[in-house]
């Protein structure tokens, strides 16, 4: 049957099914070939709690949700056009999350009487009404699957995990995408077992000749082309754009790359990507465990390497006690936090931004550091450049705050030139300049930064450690007087980096006005959209994001007090909103969200119409 497809500016699309149905792969694979066409994207995959959930549970389910365009997207989307569900779990976890009359696509396989119990249904949702609400399109795509390679040598378990690729086809045709990029893939990634390799090819082709050829369905979509900035662009997930800051600030300052790491969800991949880059000179570890991890990279430091470290909540929490002496040596030393649900083990899938109070105050004694956040995955590459050139240039240790949420999520990157980046200029100390005097190693220049002497330099010996050093000598110092002093000549040195970071701007809307909305990390996508559609309405409504949490932008509390009402987002329990009002003495409005999920679009909106009335 002959079809036209629908045009539309923007599709949200969710897969959910078992871990072990490829949703991850399936998701990135469709993002992947968006994003090759020019549409603009944004990700959400969403994964279980635990590393082996059983399977056919609500628990169990892996969902990889995208929001793709002709227009410039912020955020995976609130609810989703299309649903494909491949089984009674995944379609009971996600069917809150579909719009009215929107497209359910069902594997008829995974809802059989086995699935149903586990899913805890009591009755069929395909027979019972649930779903009249909505355009359903059921395939059999494990039988199909199964059709299409029954003169496969594979067994049924191996044919069975083709299933998604089957879905991938199917997804194609609907949205008029060509396979190209998925079949390049898959020569890449199964070259090497001819069967295997096959068989997904098969598949894949079987899932669009059937919507090409059924006359059973005929919803087609068109989604054109977005008109993107000029740039060579790249998909790019956050965890991957911070491995690539950190490997383009080492560059810049002509140092050695050090990244040391003990593995944890969500940020291992950020080592995963950094082990890929030996070409670059990186230098990876991983250790036995986190105090292993950040000693070693204290050791780095110390040695002249740019120093790196990464970990999400409980493992910085191990890492406190060395954080705090890379405090005291004021050595240069990123610190990533990629957060997560917590406390404790918490929900370790699932994104949060509960790590703020910890990255400001999380070690003992007066151990400050500078803080930074990046806003989506494309801008952790900037921030953890950023991060970098404060630590190196400044001499300080600097942790950055992302989370699960920007790690995993993915969209298109315009990726800079080298000659486009910020110069980082180390502070070394070169023997040159201590011919007539000493080298003292806590004397400082006018923004309180001492000088970093490499080990092995001529005339420049000297001792650091975590006991009190008097000022300037770096001799250990029991007096009173000098310790208060150098507490609070550290605090000043992160107070004075305000001089060196850019004023704080508005986002969205006016400079001044009713309401403005303040937020850090990854709410940003949510808001924006939020705003954009306020601004369309009527309201007096602004956006300003940190992207500078210690110290804040110097011109903030004048930014501030241009509005009648602050109203506060957080993937906490109002963390930011008590450092606002503790340093400004404003009153602010609060809007917590503590469920592992990212903000919507809606959840913002509905806020601020609540304000308004």
């Amino acid at each position: 049957m002959k079809t036209t497809p629908q045009e539309t500016k923007e599709i949200t699309i969710l897969f959910a099914g078992d871990s072990g149905d490829g949703m991850q792969l399936t998701g990135n694979q469709f993002a992947n070939t968006n994003a090759f066409f020019g549409n603009d994207l944004a990700t959400f995959p969403n994964f279980p709690a635990e590393i082996r959930a059983p399977i056919g549970t609500v628990a169990g389910v892996s969902g990889f949700q995208m929001k793709f365009g002709s227009t410039e997207i912020y955020t995976p989307g609130d609810q989703c056009n299309v649903l494909v569900a491949m089984n009674a779990a995944g379609l009971k976890s996600s069917l809150h999350n579909v719009e009215p009359q929107g497209t359910i696509i069902i594997n008829t396989s995974g809802f059989d009487k086995k699935n149903l119990n586990l899913a805890k249904y009591n009755s069929n949702p395909l027979e019972d009404g649930t779903l009249a609400n909505f355009r359903v399109q059921l395939i059999d795509i494990s039988k199909l699957t199964q059709e299409t390679l029954k003169d496969s040598d594979l067994g049924r378990k191996e044919t069975e995990r083709s299933k998604n690729m089957f879905v991938l086809g199917y997804l194609y045709w609907m949205f008029n995408r060509n396979m190209e990029g998925t079949e390049r893939f898959l020569k890449l990634k199964f070259g090497r077992k001819p069967d295997i390799l096959d068989a997904n090819l098969k598949v894949l082709k079987a899932g669009y000749h059937y919507g090409d050829t059924t006359e059973t369905f005929t919803s087609r979509y068109e989604v054109k082309k977005a008109s993107l900035p000029k740039g060579t662009y790249r998909s790019i997930m956050g965890n991957q754009a911070t491995a690539i800051g950190l490997i383009a600030a080492a560059q810049k300052a002509g140092l050695q790359l050090f990244y040391g790491s003990y593995p944890i969800t969500p940020a291992s991949d950020i080592l995963h990507e950094l082990a890929k880059h030996k070409n670059f000179g990186v230098k990876t570890f991983q250790a036995e465990d986190e105090i292993a991890a950040v000693t070693a990279c204290i050791g780095a430091a110390f040695g002249g390497a740019l120093a790196t470290t990464g970990s999400s909540g409980p493992g910085i929490a191990i890492k406190g006690e060395a954080l705090g002496l890379a405090v005291m040596l004021e050595i240069p030393l990123v610190v990533v936090n990629v957060q997560r649900g917590g406390p404790s083990t918490g929900l370790p899938t699932k994104t949060e931004q509960s790590d703020l109070m910890q990255a400001l105050f999380g070690r003992n004694g007066e151990a400050q550091t500078v803080v930074v956040a990046p806003k989506t995955p494309k801008d952790a590459f900037e921030t953890a450049f950023e991060a970098c050139r404060l630590a190196i240039e400044h001499m300080v240790p600097v942790m950055m705050l992302s989370d699960g949420y920007i790690a995993n999520g993915s969209e298109p990157w315009a990726f800079p030139n080298s000659k486009d980046l910020k110069p980082i200029v180390p502070q070394i100390a070169r023997a040159k300049d201590y011919e007539t005097e000493p080298y003292l190693p806590y004397k400082r220049d006018d923004n309180l930064v001492r000088k970093w002497a490499v080990p092995g330099t001529p005339g420049l010996e000297h001792r650091l450690g975590g006991l009190e050093k008097q000022d300037i000598t770096g001799d250990v110092s029991y007096d009173p007087d000098n310790h208060q002093h150098m507490v609070k000549t550290r605090a000043a040195k992160i107070d004075r980096i305000a001089l060196s970071i850019p004023l704080q701007t508005i986002d969205q809307g006016a400079e001044k006005g009713k309401l403005l909305i303040l937020a850090w990390g990854s709410p940003y996508g949510a808001i924006k959209t939020a705003v954009k559609r306020l601004l369309e309405q009527g309201y007096d409504v602004s956006h300003a994001h940190l992207r500078y949490l210690n110290p804040f932008p110097r011109n903030l509390g004048d930014v501030v007090k241009n509005f009648d009402m602050v109203l506060i987002p957080e993937i906490n329990d109002g963390q930011l909103d008590i450092l606002i009002r503790n340093k400004f003495l404003i009153p602010t409005i609060r809007l917590c969200k503590i469920k592992g999920m990212p903000f919507t679009a809606n959840e913002i909106i509905e806020k601020v119409k609540e304000i308004y009335e």
